[in-house]
């Protein structure tokens, strides 16, 4: 991916969201605002630097600028956590050096510790993934969630490839506009952390060529932590079911996050998350009668 390219796109992104009066600023040039946002001029007065530095800045040029800079243009743009994250991941790929809070490839498999890990939570759904949305660790109360995404052949299961090309994934995610626009703004932010991972690159131009629905999401510049919510599923064997999630980075195993799902005790989704427990542990058994190599 080109790394100027990126900056000036997400810049002209960020800076057309802001009217100069939410940025306390009095109608630059009077009726004669011509572009969406703030101008230029109205982000260098907002941060503190000369026209032409910031024009710079936004043409891609960022090796340079320093954190109190990058810092400012983040406060004139009133750039969230995942946004000024992203606007120094950028930066610091410019410069050739590893981005704060890297999220390197893992370069071994999930390790055996944290399997087992998984596969103690008895109760709740569980998987590791890495920035690429790749599943590369499922418990099985995880797998019987996901079920639809294990039907492929393909390994390893991708949420982002499901969702997009899979035409099942706009009835197992029940809200799938806002489902899709965060899976595009996860990848959007690990893209800043590596810019140089081929397969993260290969995904994306997979995505973009195949689906006009994630080019349109792409464009968008957007960006998004994904700490903790709530998601919705319409399983095909329990019907709808909406859980909390909690998502904890691994900093023993860099670039890998481990998704846990949970419910509030006593409520219908609790009651909906033992019945597919218990359908699990039914099509298991049955797996493993109709494959005695599973056993």
């Amino acid at each position: 991916m080109d790394t100027a390219h990126e900056i000036r796109e997400f810049l002209a992104t960020r800076r057309a969201k802001i009217t100069p009066r939410e940025a306390g600023l009095p109608a630059f040039g009077s009726g004669n605002h011509r572009v969406p946002g703030l101008r230029r001029e109205e982000v260098a007065l907002l941060a503190g630097v000369s026209v032409d530095y910031y024009v710079r800045l936004e043409r891609g040029q960022l090796a340079g600028a320093s954190e109190e800079v990058l810092d400012a243009v983040c406060r004139a743009l009133r750039l969230d956590e995942a946004e000024r994250a992203h606007l120094h991941d950028l930066a610091a790929a410019q410069r050739r050096r590893p981005p704060r809070r890297a999220a390197r490839k893992p370069k071994a498999p999930v390790p055996a510790s944290l399997t087992r890990v998984l596969d103690a939570m008895t109760d709740t759904p569980a998987f590791v993934r890495n920035g690429r949305l790749d599943i590369l660790a499922v418990n099985p109360l995880g797998r019987a969630l996901y079920s639809p995404l294990f039907g492929g052949s393909t390994r390893p299961v991708n949420i982002a490839r499901f969702q997009f090309l899979d035409p099942t994934s706009r009835d197992f995610f029940p809200d799938w506009n806002t489902s899709v626009d965060t899976t595009v703004a996860l990848l959007r932010t690990e893209a800043g952390r590596a810019p140089g991972d081929p397969e993260l690159t290969g995904l994306v131009g997979e995505l973009a060529t195949r689906s006009e629905e994630f080019r349109a999401a792409w464009a968008k510049h957007n960006v998004r932590l994904h700490h903790t919510g709530r998601k919705s599923f319409r399983h095909p064997a329990i019907g709808e079911i909406t859980l909390d999630f909690d998502a904890m980075v691994l900093p023993a195993h860099p670039g890998l996050t481990l998704t846990v799902y949970s419910t509030e005790p006593g409520t219908p989704d609790d009651d909906a998350l033992r019945l597919l427990a218990s359908w699990a542990a039914t099509h298991d058994d049955r797996a493993r009668r109709e494959d005695p190599a599973r056993s």
